[in-house]
């Protein structure tokens, strides 16, 4: 099976391909139907592969990756517009995004849980700011991407001087599904 990615040279570091090609033919199944097994956008965005040298060009298999996402979406939006209607498609959107909203409307203190003693952090007010830009998004002030929130980084941090990043990325995530249903 030839690849539709560019292998980078043997003296860099690349995801690797047997991984990434098994994954990608994996989903074409999940996607047209030969196989059972159900895929959603969280499982793309959760793909991990290894590194290896000579491997593929990450970002064009993270770019591959984001489209995937966008068309699993898409086809999500589909299919429930097709059963249900597009009103309650977008009561559906509307609905997560006020879980969203409700999640960022603390009026003071932390946003999300802050790390534990020692670990790896999000810089707060990085990941605030990003949060601010969400909220007047959902306000109707400003517009913001999937893309945006996507291509987004924080400054790091270490205990509890940042947020955790498990509870960040998944709040971000979710962010991400809502735009794309959207777009």
């Amino acid at each position: 099976m030839s690849s539709l990615f560019t292998t980078v040279s043997r003296t860099r570091n690349g995801y690797d391909p047997e991984e990434v090609d098994e994954f990608f033919e994996h989903a074409r199944d999940v996607y047209e139907g030969r196989v059972a097994d159900r895929l959603t956008s969280t499982d793309i965005q959760a793909s991990v592969f290894d590194l290896v040298r000579g491997g593929y060009d990450t970002h064009e298999v993270d770019a591959a990756l984001d489209r995937l996402e966008g068309a699993f979406i898409a086809r999500q939006r589909a299919e429930y517009v097709a059963a249900h209607g597009q009103q309650a498609w977008m009561n559906a959107l509307a609905e997560r995004a006020r879980t969203l909203y409700g999640r960022l409307g603390r009026p003071d203190g932390e946003k999300f849980a802050l790390a534990e003693r020692g670990k790896p952090a999000y810089d707060i007010d990085d990941v605030d700011d990003l949060c601010d830009r969400l909220v007047a998004y959902f306000d109707r002030q400003v517009p913001i991407t999937a893309a945006e929130i996507r291509s987004a980084t924080f400054g790091r941090a270490r205990g509890r001087d940042g947020y955790a990043e498990g509870p960040v990325d998944a709040f971000f995530a979710r962010a991400i599904e809502v735009l794309l249903g959207v777009e």
